[in-house]
């Protein structure tokens, strides 16, 4: 099952600045944020203190019994501050830093805050709604270049322009800490006026809804806007530090909520900037189109004396493969999650899209193999392009995806032609240093040496319960670069199944090993069309005189061929 982040963050690529944030005092925690009811009760004890008077422990009943009122936030400031400054420098010792740098982090923007502003940035995210009254988002925003329009008193609302035009508008629906009229008290949280009610049901009506440190306890007067929501266009999602109150629970099941567990708002935030990062990085456009690429492919391979500008073309794309896998954009050292691998994968996938269809082109319509050493030399780069070994082995198996993507590009290729001779040059001729074994190998066994290569393609969204993960991706990655070659399905199926069948098996006889492929799995209802099935009937029948055996494999000796076929059968 897809991680819910995931899904928030391909919900929010897909329609960029269509979800409204609404964000409680729990985004405001890390840097010490009180509460206003926090500030409330702080200035109680203030005047408690004042008047030489013990209020604890509950200095609100005390309040409500020495004044005979609830306590409010504009008698209480008017109370302990005599005048403007006074108010403004008490004011500023709960919501400002006690220090001119900040470098504590106290009362000053956090990560979620610059993740959020990030994604403002970068239009995803339009609308903010927060019950805080600090102006940490504020400064997050102003920090990356955007100007929100903000809104924290009703007679702001009027004045506003439409959301639609407004880069980012901040809504401060408890007001802004300076504000007299900030709300509070229960009573003052029970009924928003009616232009704030308007606009909250312009937002909720318009706007999808992320939800991130508002326990809805507390804030009747939007617990009961969000309730009235009428459209349910897009899902609300509500991230929650462990289990939401009762008043949230009630409120996610009427609404139909997504929960998403997090850790803290800082966590999330941050891993949801990450995502619709890596999301941006998949549908980058590339440096040379693709289409372009292939284009110039079948014209250099017209005629050999475009040989250097064939050389070039695919080159250039697999010099920036080898650059790229090895740069601190994709580290190897350090402790990687299920996301991790997933995201790394399909930015991959896309890091080799132009070389797989430059591959795939060049390597089915060269039939005579004039261009065999090209082909091999790209595929060596990419293998080979990182020096250092140490590190995360799941992390380092994967960098050489790319490779296995291009190896599997042109034994497609090579098998779609039937010509098992150039697929067993292209299985002998890459090998690659393997660390683990101090010694050259060839590419194809390399890549299937342990579990390592193998696991990290299980956290691909879906695919846990996949019986051989990387051959399936693989699979579904490489259908587009041979979209014109092979339009057929069943074409290239039969040629993606051929080629995994000859790499199994030279692998069973050089290595006596057999590398899994989908194959293995694939023809159990219909076993007769197994390509190793085929393979072993037609070299029983022809032997020596095969096609296998002529082209090479297993030194063309029978005894070696049932060898290795005695492996499958075990």
């Amino acid at each position: 099952m897809i991680d819910p982040r995931t899904s928030l963050a391909m919900a929010m690529h897909a329609n960029p600045g269509l979800y409204a944030l609404l964000l409680g005092s729990g985004v405001s925690r890390s840097a010490r944020i009180p509460t206003g009811w926090e500030v409330v009760v702080d200035m109680i004890r203030r005047v408690a203190a004042a008047s030489g008077q013990d209020c604890e422990p509950n200095p609100e009943e005390w309040y409500e019994a020495k004044y005979g009122a609830e306590p409010a936030y504009s008698d209480l400031l008017e109370a302990v501050g005599k005048n403007q400054a006074e108010r403004s420098r008490l004011l500023r010792a709960y919501f400002e830093p006690a220090s001119e740098d900040g470098s504590d982090g106290v009362r000053q923007p956090t990560k979620a805050h610059f993740a959020i502003a990030r994604m403002v940035r970068r239009g995803f995210v339009r609308v903010i709604l927060t019950t805080n009254f600090d102006r940490l988002m504020k400064q997050a925003l102003e920090g990356q270049g955007v100007s929100p329009t903000v809104i924290s008193t009703p007679e702001a609302i009027k004045g506003a322009p439409p959301l639609v035009h407004c880069d980012c508008a901040l809504v401060k629906l408890h007001g802004d800490y300076m504000d007299l009229r900030t709300r509070n008290t229960p009573v003052d949280l029970s009924a928003y006026d009616r232009r704030t009610d308007a606009l909250l049901e312009r937002v909720l009506d318009e706007y999808g809804l992320i939800i991130c440190g508002w326990s809805a306890e507390w804030d009747e007067a939007l617990r009961k806007a969000i309730e009235r929501r009428k459209n349910r266009r897009f899902t609300t999602w509500w991230a929650s530090l462990g289990e939401p109150s009762d008043s949230g629970k009630r409120l996610i099941n009427l609404i139909q909520a997504q929960i998403i567990p997090i850790g803290g708002a800082d966590e999330f935030f941050e891993g949801l900037d990450e995502r619709l990062s890596a999301l941006d990085e998949f549908d980058r456009p590339h440096p040379v189109s693709t289409k372009i690429a292939v284009t110039l492919t079948k014209k250099y391979l017209s005629e050999t004396k475009y040989r250097i500008q064939l050389h070039d073309l695919l080159m250039r794309e697999v010099d920036r493969i080898a650059v790229e896998v090895v740069s601190e954009k994709y580290p190897v050292n350090g402790s990687f999650t299920e996301n991790d691998c997933a995201k790394r994968i399909l930015a991959f996938d896309v890091l080799s899209e132009t070389a797989t269809h430059v591959l795939a082109t060049g390597c089915f319509w060269d039939k005579d193999g004039q261009y065999m050493d090209i082909w091999l030399r790209a595929i060596v780069r990419v293998a080979n392009a990182r020096k250092d070994w140490s590190g995360s082995g799941w992390m380092l198996n994967l960098g050489r995806h790319p490779a296995r993507l291009l190896l599997y590009t042109a034994g497609i290729a090579f098998a779609a032609r039937n010509d098992y001779a150039a697929v067993r040059t292209l299985l002998t001729g890459v090998r690659v240093r393997e660390y683990n074994y101090n010694e050259d190998m060839e590419l194809a066994f390399a890549l299937a040496g342990d579990r390592d290569a193998f696991e990290p393609f299980k956290m691909l969204p879906d695919f846990d319960r996949r019986h051989i993960p990387v051959s399936d991706h693989v699979y579904d990655v490489l259908q587009a670069a041979f979209s014109e070659i092979l339009p057929d399905k069943t074409e290239y199926q039969d040629a993606f199944d051929t080629f995994e069948v000859l790499q199994s098996f030279h692998s069973a006889d050089m290595y006596k090993r057999a590398i899994p492929g989908a194959f293995m799995y694939r023809y159990t209802r219909t076993p007769k069309s197994s390509p190793l099935l085929q393979l072993l009937a037609d070299v029983e029948d022809k032997k020596e005189q095969s096609a296998f055996l002529r082209a090479g494999f297993c030194d063309g000796n029978m005894t070696r061929f049932r060898e290795a076929a005695d492996m499958f059968t075990r």
